[in-house]
């Protein structure tokens, strides 16, 4: 049986040399970042039978413990530093911590971001990271900087993962083909890390966030903090491919409030559409204007002909049972 100490040495402590100051081995994990730039940080934790199913992939579990709170980070327009790794494990699984580190360490290369500390614990299968970022001052992409006029836009595609999860409830029956393509978009999202930092260096987008609990929910953030209302276009949201082929109430449903997107939503003035535009072709990423701040407050859904929908649309809530 492993020790804790052995866990961390065998499966989390890398040889190369990283940027931390001081880092794993010590009682605190020391970073510099560069001069003149700002520490952004973010903390997420997921829990087995409420974030994901028991028996999950543990090397897909490892890249999506990372990639959701690199997706905060890219919603602030944050270049990765570092993170923390803190682990609660019913028993220490050699060939579980094999997978998952793969899993976790091959994202974190992806995006130069270094494991710099953490603890280990036996209990229910839970992960808590906290990732550090870097920024320019007056740079991060804040939830109350919308304007009433900008153009809302969207990063990438939606509603995939909750066509897939709907698949694992049996609420929606998918083909084996259809599975297998819509799941990977749950179970290992992609954060928009390049985009970003592309909309807060370039001075592009005003407000943002990372849709994690769904876009009607997540909006709804930048709302409240901004003090605006909005109008979305539902048929003009960037369905995923699978979701795509759906029938169109479906589409709409999963792709308002579907939740584990990890994509962008943010604002932008009108002047800045063509740089928004020019920014998602730089860093290889979709973008889709969907629908526009306004001074009126709430959430108006309407089609692509302009009428006004009634979709019964909420965010995923952590303590809903």
């Amino acid at each position: 049986m492993l020790s804790e100490f052995e866990l961390i040495k065998n499966y989390f402590v890398r040889a190369r040399q990283g940027r931390a100051v001081v880092g794993i081995g010590d009682d605190c994990a020391v970073i510099a970042p560069a001069a003149g730039k700002q520490m952004a940080i973010s903390s997420d934790m997921l829990v087995e039978d409420r974030h994901f199913f028991a028996g999950a992939d543990a090397r897909m579990l490892g890249h999506k413990s990372l990639a959701v709170n690199l997706s905060d980070l890219a919603a602030m327009g944050a270049r990765p530093l570092g993170f923390t790794l803190a682990l609660a494990l019913p028993a220490a699984d050699p060939v579980w911590l094999e997978a998952f580190a793969s899993g976790l360490f091959a994202l974190a290369d992806e995006f130069d971001c270094e494991l710099i500390g953490g603890d280990t614990t036996k209990g229910p299968l839970t992960i808590c990271i906290t990732v550090f970022g870097e920024l320019a001052p007056g740079q991060a992409l804040r939830r109350d900087a919308a304007l009433a006029g900008d153009d809302i836009w969207i990063s990438g595609a939606l509603g995939d993962a909750r066509l897939a999860l709907a698949h694992y409830w049996n609420e929606h029956r998918l083909s084996d083909a259809a599975l297998a393509q819509a799941a990977p978009r749950m179970h290992a999202p992609t954060p928009r890390v390049a985009l970003g930092q592309a909309l807060a260096q370039g001075q592009l987008a005003r407000a943002a966030i990372d849709i994690s609990d769904g876009l009607a929910g997540d909006l709804r953030h930048i709302l409240g903090a901004s003090g605006l209302g909005a109008t979305l276009d539902a048929d003009a949201l960037p369905a995923g491919p699978v979701l795509a082929q759906q029938d169109s109430d479906l589409r709409r449903r999963f792709c308002v409030a579907g939740g584990d997107d990890y994509e962008l939503c943010f604002t932008a003035a009108p002047a800045q559409r063509a740089a928004v535009q020019e920014a998602g072709l730089r860093t290889g990423t979709a973008v889709t204007r969907v629908g526009r701040m306004e001074t009126a407050r709430g959430l108006r859904l309407v089609d692509s002909a302009g009428k006004a929908l009634t979709l019964k649309v909420a965010g995923f809530d952590h303590f809903a049972s």
